[in-house]
């Protein structure tokens, strides 16, 4: 029977499309419009000199929803919601820090203006970084809940209790949904109500997760009217709702909501959750136009819905359950792969071909699994990055957008079971324009599924990489001696 397409709303039909090609469409940070001096002498100083396509897009779109200030005058007009959906590793993160940073810069009293909600703590300590090195000699403040401090000691970071009332110590909060979710039900004086930029980070992700309902809490934060702030009585929010001309006269402050994500949901319900205004969606997810011999277009595959990075090449493994831990002893040991990040589909498998590989000797290798505390997790992150761990073996949650540096092959020790699951792992390795490796470890019962999920997704140039039996010989013994000394430690 023929498949019913779902009604895709305009803005997701025809969305801005950005160049998926990093490397040839590098734009000059001065060719950028609008960019605050402050800003391009911070991105200078930390050596950035040209920005990604989808920055060159996204920041001029971000400062002009902004242009007349953060807080929006009589018949100004609401600006749009902006969706971002480009590979891992194109610099989404940049993308709204700029422009949000730059719309703060002249603000007077601190007030929380702009929430970045990152789905894992090691995101949001990422995503903080990059906002304290721009906001660095603005003045402008930025605290993270993402749980890495105790709760109270994150609310004498938030706010201040003075005679006259709470004031915020916050103009930019970077947080973690649950985290943020206790912080308005739990802080007193915690106070949304003059946000100005939402910005949802892994999106897809998020919506997922939305059984937590921690946007609806945001959003209803974000309209209360403050009671303990008589000089904010001048501008307060009301839902939005048609223009009028009472609801005009008011000076409002707009909440605009910046979604990124690798893999932005298509799926118009769960896109109603997140209440998006006029949004305008940038996407470097595009299927490019193949030109016949006759010089007229034949239209590729139009579902394709996802991006890998360009320089990644992508190979299968056919194997069989007992095989899979010696070939990726062949390839570390034979085919002396480095700097390899290896994922498994659960936190034991993780662990158990952790315990092995180490048994095994000869390859320096740990695991990156949520059972780690955050500081051991950022220490290994640090070793693997300085090339001292060649094998990090990791689960997905704890992968998840982190921008590890210098991997150079991922290797799915466990075939993933979503497509969307295969792209954020693969899209670890050749990142900003660099090459890597993929290689998926397949039982011959998955293959045909595997397969078929990649080209559904429009993912046709995967190899296929058969290691023969005789390669993996040499290496029994010295396994099998592994495996009876890890026994002996389980029990």
């Amino acid at each position: 029977p023929p498949q019913v397409q779902p009604f895709l709303p305009q803005w997701l039909a025809q969305p801005k499309l950005v160049q998926k090609r990093i490397k040839e469409n590098l734009v000059p940070i001065g060719d950028v419009p609008g960019i605050h001096p402050k800003l391009l002498k911070k991105l200078q100083m930390n050596g950035i000199e040209s920005f990604f396509p989808v920055q060159a897009e996204v920041i001029p779109a971000i400062l002009r929803s902004a242009s007349n200030g953060y807080l929006m005058g009589q018949g100004g007009y609401r600006p749009k919601d902006i969706c971002v959906s480009a590979p891992t590793g194109s610099g989404k993160t940049l993308s709204f820090v700029i422009p949000v940073v730059q719309a703060l810069l002249d603000r007077v009293v601190c007030q929380v203006r702009a929430l970045a909600v990152l789905p894992t703590k090691e995101l949001a300590q990422q995503v903080s970084k990059v906002f304290n090195i721009y906001t660095d000699g603005t003045g402008l403040k930025v605290v993270s809940i993402a749980g890495q401090k105790s709760f109270a000691k994150e609310q004498e970071m938030l706010v201040q209790k003075k005679v006259t009332g709470y004031c915020s110590l916050a103009d930019i909060i970077v947080a973690t949904p649950g985290r943020l979710a206790d912080h308005i039900s739990q802080t007193p004086g915690f106070s949304l109500t003059q946000l100005r930029f939402l910005i949802i980070d892994e999106a897809d992700r998020m919506i997922d997760d939305m059984h937590q309902n921690w946007l609806n809490q945001v959003v209803k934060a974000a309209f209360q009217v403050d009671d303990n702030s008589g000089s904010n009585r001048l501008f307060h929010r009301t839902l939005p709702g048609p223009v009028t001309a009472a609801s005009s006269c008011h000076p409002q402050i707009p909440l605009q909501k910046l979604l990124f994500s690798a893999t932005l949901t298509q799926d118009p319900e769960k896109l109603q959750q997140l209440g998006l205004f006029q949004p305008r969606l940038f996407t470097s997810v595009y299927s490019e136009k193949k030109l016949l011999g006759d010089g007229t277009e034949a239209e590729q595959d139009a579902d394709e819905k996802y991006t890998l990075p360009e320089g990644l090449s992508q190979c299968y493994v056919p194997c069989d359950l007992n095989s899979k831990p010696l070939i990726l002893l062949h390839f570390m040991l034979k085919m002396k792969f480095s700097r390899v990040l290896c994922f498994t589909n659960s936190k034991e498998a993780s662990h158990r071909l952790f315990l092995l590989i180490r048994a095994f000797g000869g390859v320096t290798v740990a695991e990156f699994s949520s059972r780690l505390p955050p500081n051991e997790r950022h220490r290994t992150m640090k070793e693997f990055e300085q090339g001292k761990i060649q094998l990090l073996i990791s689960t997905d949650a704890t992968a998840r957008g982190i921008d590890i540096k210098g991997v150079n092959c991922v290797i799915n020790y466990d075939t993933p079971q979503f497509i969307r699951t295969y792209i954020h792992r693969v899209g670890r390795t050749a990142r900003a324009g660099k090459t890597g490796l993929a290689f998926s470890m397949v039982l011959r019962i998955q293959e045909r599924r595997f397969l078929q999920m990649l080209k559904d997704a429009g993912i046709t140039d995967i190899k296929q990489h058969l290691v023969k039996g005789k390669l993996l010989k040499p290496l029994v013994q010295q396994y099998e001696e592994a495996l009876s000394k890890l026994e002996k430690t389980v029990k």
